[in-house]
């Protein structure tokens, strides 16, 4: 169906309206793809809602593919380079006719392809694109898989180097360009991008060597590389990331930039570490395409993100996002800076390292060993006529002095910290050896923030939980007659985990007056959780449990990712 054709049917039928099919267009010029896959991706129709009109439109079927099993035999009909290129997936095959899913019922030339290269008549159905490339990546197989790639290593001798012994790099270089090896690393870095890892670990230990990927938050191990190619992966990733191969003793860090199918880039962040065993490898995936950056779908409840809008538009002053590694603390920064490019506003950040890159903000990558740090360039900002600054963290008393009186002299300064929750972040500060009076007098909003795991919406089912425990675990008693738990039971979408994205838990504190009095008297932590706590302030265990009564996670996430209240 052309492009402009969709768009016009569907505004003609009320699903979408002008404005709507505008946007999409752009979107779609902009990242390429298809108008149904931009309408949905803005939120302005649902994919199944879309397969149904696509079915009515046609007179065809729809189906829903995580119901189906399909055959191997009908896969092997069609070739995976034709059920990429069209976006179809083979279902079944009755006598002389094969039925195929296909998220454009229109596309004539697709069907006249299958037609003539499988010699069957072509019967289509509709399916929900997005469940087409989950059933393409789950049926085919888009690189080679762990047990092809080692299948071929067998007739390939690497020693292992004593870490104590003098290393050949000529042949280490060699060796990390052997088919196998390059083939092994490959699978590693797409491989995560379609399990939705966020972080991968490749890990050396006396007898083995493993690879994990932190899927959702938690980390899986998915293989077990042969000993023998312990030096050439590493090797091969250093290389890849520009790192010294020579050089075995110290850390390095480094960055992979690969181009997906389609155009789409995929950046990896990397740092490799010595250990007793050989090197660690962790590579960080940076994927600019899925950056969350609208506020409104991170996450916050209606009141808290009604309170952090507020705090990051007043013209100066400091917000402080605080929470482990790992948190979105970054994004939470990034959405912030996001909503506050304007042409009107000089923005400046400091940044280690530079995640993603943005039109119209300053972006400074530290640079520790050339005496670049967050002092050095916070001073330099100062000097640069700016309107709002983003520093990357706050790690000592010189970052969080400087800070602090630019907040205080008419600038807007943004940054993050490493505390447990947000009343914690004052003590920090005055640990640090700032003074009460200008912590009071500088922060505007504290945020805290952790992430949990989304329970699965195709599998999940109640959970009983005794009422007890939930009262225990800080549901109120009035809330306590209407909750209803969820738990995944697992299924294809989900890779049988139960559980498919994360959303956060955000505890944000504005710095009310009361607070600010308090902490001129010399209040504790426990003293500040409790007046805001009387002010409104949710905790991080009551946002989590405000997620689970909302079944967006389960009881089981809640417990492991925040505390209880005292």
């Amino acid at each position: 169906m052309a492009t402009n054709r969709l768009g016009e049917l569907l505004v003609r039928n009320k699903l979408i309206d002008e404005k709507q099919l505008a946007k999409a267009l752009e979107e779609q010029r902009a990242q390429g793809g298809r108008l149904g896959a931009s309408l949905v991706k803005l939120g302005y129709i649902k994919e199944e809602e879309l397969a149904a009109f696509l079915s009515r439109q046609y007179g065809v079927p729809s189906i829903n593919l995580n119901e189906f099993e399909i055959d191997p035999g009908v896969i092997k009909l069609v070739s995976n380079d034709v059920a990429q290129k069209y976006q179809l997936v083979p279902v079944n095959r009755a006598g002389s006719t094969l039925i195929v899913a296909m998220a454009d019922p229109s596309n004539i030339f697709a069907i006249d392809d299958i037609k003539f290269m499988t010699g069957y008549n072509v019967e289509v159905v509709v399916a929900a694109e997005a469940s087409i490339k989950q059933a393409i990546d789950r049926y085919y197989d888009q690189s080679a898989s762990f047990d092809d790639v080692i299948g071929g290593i067998e007739d390939i001798d690497l020693e292992v180097v004593d870490d104590d012994e003098q290393i050949d790099i000529s042949a280490l270089e060699k060796a990390t360009e052997d088919a196998p090896v390059v083939k092994l690393v490959n699978l590693i870095l797409t491989d995560a991008i379609k399990k939705r890892a966020s972080d991968i670990h490749i890990e050396p230990y006396e007898k083995s060597f493993r690879v994990r990927y932190r899927i959702d938050g938690v980390l899986q191990e998915v293989m077990k590389p042969p000993m023998k190619l312990k030096n050439a992966i590493t090797s091969r990733i250093k290389i890849m990331s520009e790192m010294d191969i020579s050089e075995r003793r110290l850390p390095q860090d480094g960055r992979i930039k690969i181009k997906l199918p389609g155009g789409q880039d995929m950046d990896y962040r990397v740092n490799c570490l010595p250990t007793l065993f050989g090197e660690k490898i962790c590579l960080r995936l940076l994927d600019k395409s899925n950056l969350q950056l609208d506020m409104t779908k991170l996450g916050y409840e209606p009141q808290s993100l009604k309170w952090f809008k507020e705090q990051i538009h007043k013209p100066f002053g400091m917000v402080l996002v605080t929470g482990p590694t790992g948190s979105g603390k970054t994004v939470s920064l990034y959405s912030a800076l996001a909503e506050l490019n304007k042409v009107t506003e000089n923005i400046s950040t400091a940044e280690d390292p530079v995640e993603f890159n943005f039109a119209g903000i300053n972006q400074v990558q530290m640079h520790e060993e050339i005496g670049l740090n967050f002092a050095a360039a916070l001073r330099a900002f100062l000097r640069q006529d700016p309107d709002i600054i983003m520093i990357g963290e706050i790690r000592d008393f010189e970052t969080a002095e400087i800070g602090v009186k630019a907040a205080l002299t008419g600038h807007l300064v943004l940054s993050t910290l490493h505390t447990n929750d947000a009343p914690a972040t004052i003590n920090r500060l005055l640990n640090m050896g700032i003074e009460p009076f200008l912590v009071a007098s500088a922060v505007n909003l504290i945020t805290a923030q952790r992430l949990g795991r989304r329970v699965c919406q195709e599998c999940k089912q109640p959970e009983d939980i005794p009422r007890e425990t939930l009262l225990q675990a800080g549901v109120k008693p009035e809330d306590i007659d209407g909750v209803v738990c969820y738990k995944g039971q697992g299924c294809p979408t989900c890779n049988g985990s139960g559980y498919k994205g994360r959303v956060g838990f955000y505890q944000v504190m504005p710095m009310f007056e009361e607070l600010r009095e308090m902490i001129l008297a010399g209040a504790n932590t426990a003293e500040i959780k409790r007046e805001s706590m009387r002010l409104g302030v949710k905790t991080m265990r009551q946002a989590a449990l405000t997620k689970m009564i909302e079944g967006v996670t389960t009881f089981e996430e809640v417990l492991r990712c925040t505390i209880a209240d005292d």
